[in-house]
């Protein structure tokens, strides 16, 4: 019976002179699937690509946890980062130094954030030690009067200052006089610089060793916090969650999550939104396929009566409208589908869109397809069009044969 029912299925798909307005809004159906298919997969690709881009620099710039010690300094560094270290999932620790200072150089001056990082370690926690365009990292080590330092590039374009050039730090954390609190000022080389490619880290960070990090905020030993790397940043709140269990509740530990939390939950519900307004178009043209099904019905009334009077029951008169529905929800998928992985093989492999860089954290179009994003797309295309036949398929199978042969 399954191969009857396909057979006139697949005979009233074809059209004959009378029924070409039905075969083009047929036409216009599976296209309209196939767009809104397609235009999800490219949509979400990108959302997908510009996320995880938007991560890297992030987690790049910045550990995948951070660990501190509520409300003081942790006065034991190499202890507590060897106890974390014996956490299964943790790659490496160094610890940081954090504060803010006011950068003077001859022209200008701004606000800037002061991070004190130990060189050797910090090379397995973070990768600032790749975006460096001019210097290395290990000069805030090198030997000298005056101690180094390591400025965003735009930084340093507002500054003015270059390798070889000083500057003057200016900290609020100064000593108490009769004349009120003296800031305490250090004067540093500028060594190198570096471009992240994220424009708040660029044009507001700078980097000192941790020697230069403790004078400059009156801190005789100690560190601020360690940050930590793990293996796998997908469970970082899992292997965050087991550090917190190791060093106790003195100690706060997040994860790149948690620290990020408020834009990643803006991303993905922004995800979330677009993923339900562009379904909105195979909604559209799930009602072609109703209508061209509602048509095809009124056309074929007289030949359902006919296979109804030859012994066809209710359910294959059902299968026979649902069947061609289905043949146009899956033709328009398979169509959205293959169309959206070529844009997305295009745009991923030859990157002609552009991007500003003083905005985006990317220079071009980030494309990044999701095996189960393509599946949940294919499948939500598929249900919405075979729910568009169930009333086509209901109102054939009402058809009754007496009153439709009554006139001929």
């Amino acid at each position: 019976m399954a191969a009857f029912e396909w057979f006139v299925s697949l005979r009233y798909l074809r059209a004959k002179r009378k029924q070409k307005f039905i075969s083009l809004i047929t036409l216009i159906a599976i296209l309209g699937v196939g767009v809104g298919v397609m235009a999800l997969i490219v949509v979400l690709s990108v959302f997908t690509g510009f996320t995880e881009g938007l991560r890297d620099q992030i987690i790049g710039v910045n550990s995948h946890a951070m660990v501190q010690h509520h409300g003081q300094t942790i006065a034991n560094p190499e202890v507590i980062s060897a106890r974390i270290e014996s956490v299964r999932g943790v790659v490496a620790t160094t610890p940081y130094i954090y504060s803010q200072a006011l950068i003077t150089s001859g022209s200008s001056s701004t606000g800037v954030v002061l991070r004190g990082i130990e060189t050797a370690s910090s090379r397995k926690v973070l990768n600032i030690g790749e975006k460096m365009t001019v210097g290395n990292l290990e000069d805030l080590d090198a030997p000298g009067d005056v101690p180094a330092i390591v400025l965003g590039q735009g930084l340093a374009r507002q500054l003015r200052v270059g390798p070889g050039d000083r500057v003057r730090l200016i900290s609020p954390n100064g000593t108490l006089s009769p004349m009120g609190v003296l800031p305490r000022i250090r004067t540093c080389l500028v060594t190198g610089i570096f471009e992240t490619g994220m424009n708040e880290y660029d044009s507001s960070m700078g980097f000192i060793n941790l020697d230069t990090a403790r004078s400059l905020n009156d801190l005789p030993q100690g560190v601020h916090g360690i940050e930590v790397r793990v293996d796998d940043i997908d469970r970082a709140d899992r292997i965050a969650a087991a550090i917190q269990e190791v060093l106790g509740p003195q100690y706060s530990v997040r994860d790149w999550m948690q620290l990020n939390q408020n834009l990643f939950a803006a991303l993905k519900l922004e995800k979330l939104g677009i993923f339900i307004a562009l379904n909105l178009i195979i909604l559209v043209a799930a009602l072609n396929i109703i209508s061209a099904l509602v048509m095809v019905v009124m056309e074929k009334t007289r030949d359902i009566a006919i296979l109804k009077s030859m012994g066809a029951t209710t359910r294959s008169i059902m299968r026979i409208f649902f069947y061609q529905g289905a043949i146009i929800g899956i033709s328009g998928t398979i169509l959205g589908v293959t169309s959206g992985l070529g844009l997305c093989a295009l745009l991923k492999r030859y990157k002609f869109i552009e991007l500003p860089s003083n905005v985006y954290p990317m220079s071009t179009m980030p494309i990044k397809v999701l095996p189960l994003e393509v599946t949940i797309i294919a499948v939500s295309a598929i249900f919405i069009t075979l729910i568009a036949t169930l009333y086509p398929s209901w109102k054939a199978s009402r058809v009754r044969p007496a009153e439709a042969l009554s006139y001929e």
